[in-house]
């Protein structure tokens, strides 16, 4: 994999915030994969079943907590990273509910130390601040949103994002306008795979029931997102990240990562797909439950610009997601297999034939 993305990761030092976490670890993953120098700080993940303990990466851990700056800072002048990709966060929406003090110190605070810290380290060229599609003022219209749309967020997840977005527009037009550092924000929808085992999600809480024989209850069943499989916004962030590194000015900015219109899907429908490939998945709705904590009826991202200007566009749709999410958990539920490096191995020969650019 060493030749993907022209190369540019293979020997680079590259730190990852959150990397013990879902999205995180499957990126540790393919940078290790490509010959990347990794490097990580993050809180740690607990327990043997992390998506990052289980694949057993050879990188360099720093397991910390990104409100604390004095930590964030002996991280960055021991690993001296060229780039970094931004990801710890408190990411849960009905967490953000329970803990607001904790949500936005850790996305706004947090971010702000990340920058800093970044801002006083001179080997940092480039820094990808992922946030998420709820970022936008959403009105439920049902249309996809643009990179330019009005900042918003109805919930404090939402909005503390939202704000770590202005952070780094500020930042950027504030101290990183001289191409010392680019910095750029990537967005992407409600993200699926193997290895996320997070409370109050639907694919964990799905497989959760079915190790324990339960019946599974299900919120918000007509809520329609786009069911992204994790490696597809990565790619997205990693082909962000290759610009950057490049030095080309005209990528430090805000960008979109979610499938295009017909690749969206209602929660119920995606519980039906899934419970069709694995019979043992047992469900029923609560609409009480789901009343409890607002969350958005509609999500959609229109990711043209990326299209057009990046050159990324998705590999898998949506049907391929949920087949290759489920195949994960089933493999790792009957057999304790861990099928994330086949998942990258095909996600890959698929963009080949393709022949996606950062494939060439």
């Amino acid at each position: 994999m060493n030749n993907l993305f022209k190369g540019t990761y293979r020997g680079r030092k590259v730190a990852i915030s959150g990397h013990t976490g879902f999205k995180g670890s499957w990126l540790a993953l393919w940078l290790t994969q490509m010959g990347a120098e990794v490097s990580g700080f993050s809180l740690d993940e607990k327990g043997d079943t992390s998506h990052y303990s289980l694949l057993k990466l050879k990188l360099n851990s720093h397991l910390g907590d990104i409100r604390k700056k004095d930590e964030l800072e002996h991280f960055f002048s021991r690993e001296k990273p060229e780039i970094v990709f931004h990801l710890a966060a408190q990411s849960l929406v009905r967490d953000s509910y329970r803990f607001p003090s904790y949500t936005y110190e850790t996305n706004v605070l947090g971010t702000l130390n990340i920058l800093e810290s970044a801002r006083n380290c001179e080997s940092v060229k480039a820094i990808v601040n992922v946030t998420t599609d709820k970022v936008y003022e959403n009105n439920e219209g049902g249309l996809p949103f643009t990179e330019t749309d009005r900042m918003g967020g109805y919930d404090m997840y939402s909005s503390s994002k939202a704000c770590s977005e202005l952070l780094t527009a500020s930042y950027r037009n504030s101290f990183f306008n001289t191409d010392q550092i680019l910095l750029a924000s990537a967005r992407a929808g409600n993200v699926i795979g193997g290895g996320d085992w997070a409370t109050d999600r639907l694919i964990p809480d799905i497989y959760r029931g079915v190790v324990a024989g339960g019946v599974t209850e299900i919120r918000s069943p007509d809520s329609i997102r786009p069911w992204q499989h994790v490696l597809e916004p990565l790619s997205g962030y990693l082909l962000l990240g290759q610009n950057l590194l490049d030095s080309k000015s005209e990528f430090a900015g805000a960008w979109n990562f979610g499938h295009s219109e017909g690749q969206t899907m209602k929660v119920n429908d995606v519980i039906v797909k899934m419970k069709a490939l694995w019979p043992e998945i047992d469900y029923k709705m609560n609409e009480a439950e789901s009343a409890r904590f607002h969350e958005a009826g509609i999500l959609k991202l229109d990711s043209s610009k990326a299209i057009r200007k990046l050159g990324w566009k998705p590999v898998w749709d949506i049907r391929k997601n949920i087949a290759e999410t489920v195949t994960w958990y089933r493999a790792y539920h009957e057999e304790k297999a861990i099928r994330s490096v086949k998942n990258l191995q095909d996600y890959v020969q698929d963009a080949k034939k393709m022949k996606l650019d950062w494939t060439l």
